[in-house]
């Protein structure tokens, strides 16, 4: 059973930024937007699986992310991220839009219900997982993960098959990760995980104390690649 993780955020409040100290060899990066890092890399390649080294995959196709996230264990990869995880719902739901059914909500539900419960169960341990998402607020003022709509929502609550959410947000000009609830969200963390309510924003070290906390092999995630 892999050990995933939702990261959750505006648009612009570091959720890429925060892989800038993990080792692209180690990570798979799936992107269902090809776009690029906000950070300086060179290490992230697109990836060809006669190169285990590289990182980067373009894929929005539901099945196609869980049949990656079940192999790259198998390439030598201990992390994957998969980025903007809301648009593999968004786009779904857009090549579906001249359907008439209410049926699809369902279905585009049941797909990312699949790929987190596939990347949770369907894993080796070593593997972690990390989900990063934006966010949405909904009639009652309560932050939660951006989905496709309120009858998606009825069905499925995303943030219930994760034991550990973060949010990231800027105050005074720091990038961070909150760990705790604040009453008007979903963050969450194991009891002892973290210390501290807010923490650097740097996914290599939450990785380092994921892997601490439930003792994990950490492999070589961090090589300072970022320049």
């Amino acid at each position: 059973m892999g050990t995933a993780t939702l990261i959750l955020g505006e648009s612009g409040t570091g959720k890429s930024a925060s892989l800038r100290n993990l080792n692209p060899k180690a990570c798979l990066l799936i992107q269902p937007i090809n776009k690029p890092l906000p950070f300086r890399s060179s290490g992230w390649l697109p990836w060809d699986k006669k190169n285990p080294d590289t990182a980067l995959y373009v894929v929005d196709i539901w099945h196609t992310i869980m049949t990656a996230i079940g192999k790259a264990h198998a390439y030598g990869k201990k992390i994957v991220i998969i980025d903007d995880f809301q648009y593999v719902m968004a786009h779904e739901f857009m090549r579906r839009a001249d359907e008439k059914s209410y049926d699809k909500f369902t279905e585009i539900g049941g797909h990312a219900w699949n790929i987190i419960y596939s990347a949770i169960h369907n894993t080796p341990p070593e593997l972690r997982i990390y989900f990063l998402s934006h966010t949405e607020e909904t009639a009652s003022g309560k932050t939660k993960i951006k989905t496709i709509g309120k009858m998606l929502d009825e069905k499925i609550t995303l943030e219930g098959m994760f034991t550990l959410v973060l949010r990231t947000c800027v105050k005074d000009g720091r990038y961070v990760f909150t760990t705790q609830n604040d009453g008007a969200d979903t963050v969450k963390s194991p009891m002892g995980m973290f210390d501290r309510h807010e923490i650097d924003n740097d996914l290599a070290g939450v990785d380092a104390t994921v892997c601490h906390y439930y003792h994990l092999d950490t492999g070589h995630n961090t090589e300072g690649h970022a320049a």
